[in-house]
């Protein structure tokens, strides 16, 4: 049930109630069936390198947007995705529990820097606009791939989107830097940009002909893509590939390293490609894990 129900992709009354359903409630995290088995211990080491407040606690409190497929999003009351798998693994290495809340995307790092979360998980390109306010530990690297209804009926060219109208994700890279600098090239006949808070409401823009393409994330956009049941299709190819980081508080930089530590440790020891395989998306998959 993790596809087209959270995706949207039946009619505009499915997104109105995957409105209602994406909320800012706490909510637990887990895998699905298609979860993987990766086994995670806990390393006492890096228990002891936590934050005092995170260790007497034994919880990671983490800020996440589940409306991205298969990144983030929700299963009933539970929040799932390829994303909560890598770091419910990490805090298992850390020897602590990931308590996970969904909240709408441009509202995490405010929550970051006001101390509400510990972390921030949310398909978070690192850009240097973000590493103004937070530091950013990378884990994952992807781009930006278009997407439209089956067989482009409206014509969409991604490099001339001109006087159509195109939907995206608030707050995202492709909200904030992509569509602009293609909006500065229309002159006369601009896009009509349609913005939404969650990645299924814009998915469901598309399937239903409200709008004429989506830009996102390219796992994302390519898993919407494969749970449409043929009623999207991609467009171009993947560009402007870059690294996604999870979201640390500026004066934080102790927990920022110990995440690192965590993941470079589910490098060595096959769980952290383990979990991507799980959900295809194993082509993400970086070598390095860097506060930046």
């Amino acid at each position: 049930m993790r596809t087209i129900t959270k995706l949207a992709l039946v009619s505009a009354s499915i997104a109105a109630t995957l409105l209602s359903a994406c909320g800012s409630d706490s909510l637990s995290g887990g895998g699905t069936p298609g979860s993987p088995t990766a086994e995670v211990s806990a390393n006492t080491d890096l228990n002891a390198k936590l934050p005092e407040n995170i260790r007497s606690s034994g919880k990671l409190n983490i800020g996440t947007d589940a409306s991205y497929a298969p990144n983030q999003f929700t299963e009933g009351k539970k929040i799932v995705g390829s994303e909560v798998d890598l770091f419910n693994a990490v805090a298992k290495k850390l020897g602590v529990t990931a308590e996970w809340e969904n909240a709408k995307f441009g509202t995490i790092i405010p929550g970051i820097t006001s101390g509400k979360y510990d972390l921030g998980v949310s398909s978070f390109t690192i850009n240097d606009e973000r590493r103004k306010q937070v530091l950013m530990v990378s884990y994952f690297n992807a781009g930006t791939q278009w997407a439209t209804q089956a067989g482009n009926p409206k014509g969409i060219d991604p490099n001339n989107p001109c006087g159509k109208n195109i939907a995206v994700q608030a707050d995202t890279v492709q909200d904030q830097n992509d569509l602009p600098a293609r909006q500065k090239k229309c002159g006369s006949n601009p896009m009509k940009i349609q913005k939404y808070a969650g990645q299924d409401t814009v998915t469901a823009a598309v399937v239903t002909g409200k709008a004429d393409a989506m830009l996102a994330d390219s796992p994302v956009t390519a898993y919407a893509v494969s749970q449409s049941g043929g009623k999207l299709e991609l467009l171009g190819e993947v560009y402007d590939a870059a690294p996604y980081g999870v979201v640390v508080a500026k004066d934080n930089k102790q927990l920022a390293d110990v995440v690192a530590e965590a993941l470079t440790e589910m490098k060595s020891d096959g769980s952290y490609l383990e979990i991507l395989k799980a959900w295809g998306t194993e082509g993400g998959a970086i070598d390095t894990f860097e506060v930046k």
